[in-house]
């Protein structure tokens, strides 16, 4: 039997599913993306806010997310007695979704005040109360993936739509500030989050039929429980870092965030200060990266069911070390219009691949442990976005500083607009060439091993 129709038994997810399922990765990616666009900026440049106090705020967040991520992942992936009748996830993703929005909203209203020292905790208490929210849509919504979708060519599937759907969807809504967005106008970054929220809790309606467990599944995860012993966190993370596979993909994915966060925190930068354009340009920017990325979705889709998810993967790092580079010299906007879509078509394969290689990674972890831990796993992979958040926020901190970047100047000087460039293509295109060492030296889940543990799995009932 040929390893593709091995590895061909799935849940028998329908087509709507996975298209409902989607929708929660419009959530997820806006906010994940959105977040590391407009923040750090908001802050620092339109509040006015210390970059020093910026960056404190960032790393106060990060060291909360640190424990926060995977607690709520570890206290809440467990069955408890609504599971039979509500599901595993579920709850969880509804609990947390629409909190999570408001606090989002909330971001963007800080207190009128000129005292730093109010606004600075206003900050840090809004970004946490997100977070915690986020956590418990985030752990189990990208936690689910592993079971909702089990077989190889569901899960390519899903990520076809979940790469597809958000895409197209993630523009829709990525329009929305550059419409509305003035430089020197606080209210104005409000007015275009709150028509954001508004559409992200539509689709957070939408995504329901998408995260309902079946009741096999739900059966899965409690005889997984009933049948073993209980494991502490600290039990699991030890567990899941004594796996090879784990390790390289866990650094790799935060290597290749840090880069991917490092260019998205610096396109108001780049907008206001390198190429001198008002924001309502970036909706060229927009429309090109999307395009490339929606473009480049069926090739990888195609990639990966030749070559197998591990290497498309560390393929698509290499691609999208090379891409950033261009934003070294390029001066003019027609000149970033054409890099956005070609960097939107190189980072396609880490996006594509990212949840797929991760679910062939807690289907080894769930093999060793003998249930199925996706929450608390999710919860540690969770902490990478975070922790890059934070890198995100240093390297800024510190190139400007060195650089001598002034927020309420209307024009920096060249070596200000040179750190510009900095943060935004040569650091990023390191990390990122960092990424694809680290998978292709590391990473061993693939072919035969991948198989063997596949075929495990379906004898122990965790598949």
């Amino acid at each position: 039997m040929s390893k593709e129709k091995k590895q061909s038994e799935g849940t028998g997810a329908t087509t709507g599913k996975m298209i409902s399922w989607s929708f929660g990765d419009i959530i997820g990616y806006y906010l994940g993306s959105s977040y590391a666009i407009f923040i750090f900026f908001f802050y620092e440049v339109e509040v006015g806010l210390s970059v020093v106090l910026v960056g404190l705020a960032f790393i106060i967040f990060a060291i909360w997310n640190a424990v926060n991520d995977p607690l709520v992942g570890y206290l809440t992936d467990k069955p408890f007695k609504w599971t039979r009748k509500w599901g595993m996830r579920f709850p969880w993703i509804m609990i947390g979704v629409f909190p999570m929005l408001l606090c989002y909203f909330l971001i963007f209203t800080p207190p009128a005040t000129s005292d730093h020292l109010i606004i600075f905790l206003y900050m840090v208490i809004v970004l946490c109360l997100f977070d915690l929210f986020f956590s418990l849509f985030g752990v189990h919504f990208y936690g689910s993936f592993t079971m909702q979708f089990r077989s190889d060519e569901e899960r390519r599937k899903v990520s076809f739509f979940t790469n597809i759907i958000p895409g197209l969807g993630v523009f829709a809504v990525s329009i929305i500030p550059p419409l509305f967005i003035k430089f020197g106008d606080i209210a104005s970054y409000a007015l275009a989050m709150l028509f954001i929220v508004l559409i992200l809790a539509i689709c957070a309606i939408i995504v329901v039929p998408g995260i309902r467990e079946s009741d096999e599944l739900k059966e899965i995860y409690i005889r997984g429980y009933e049948s073993t012993e209980k494991i502490s966190f600290y039990k699991t993370a030890r567990i899941a870092f004594k796996h090879r596979s784990f390790v390289a993909l866990i650094i790799s994915i935060l290597f290749g965030e840090i880069a991917f966060t490092l260019l998205l925190a610096s396109e108001l930068y780049y907008f206001k200060d390198v190429l001198g354009l008002p924001y309502s340009y970036a909706i060229f920017s927009l429309l090109a990266t999307h395009i490339g990325f929606i473009i480049s979705i069926p090739f990888w889709f195609l990639v990966a069911k030749k070559i197998g998810h591990a290497q498309t993967y560390t393929l698509g790092l290499l691609i999208a070390a090379i891409t950033p580079l261009p934003l070294l010299w390029i001066m003019t906007i027609e000149q970033y219009v054409i890099f956005c879509f070609i960097n939107g078509f190189g980072f396609g394969a880490f996006f594509f691949m990212m949840y797929v290689i991760f679910a062939d990674v807690n289907d080894e972890i769930a093999l060793t442990v003998g249930k199925r831990l996706e929450a608390t796993l999710a919860g540690i992979r969770t902490v990478t976005f975070r922790i890059a958040i934070v890198f995100q926020a240093i390297i800024m901190v510190l190139v400007h500083i060195a650089t001598g970047y002034n927020p309420n100047r209307s024009t920096q000087t060249p070596l200000a607009i040179w750190g510009i460039r900095v943060h935004m293509a040569l650091i990023p295109s390191i990390f990122t060439f960092i990424a694809f060492l680290i998978t292709f030296i590391w990473y061993d889940l693939k072919d035969e091993k991948k198989e063997k543990i596949f075929a495990l799995l379906k004898e122990k009932g965790l598949k």
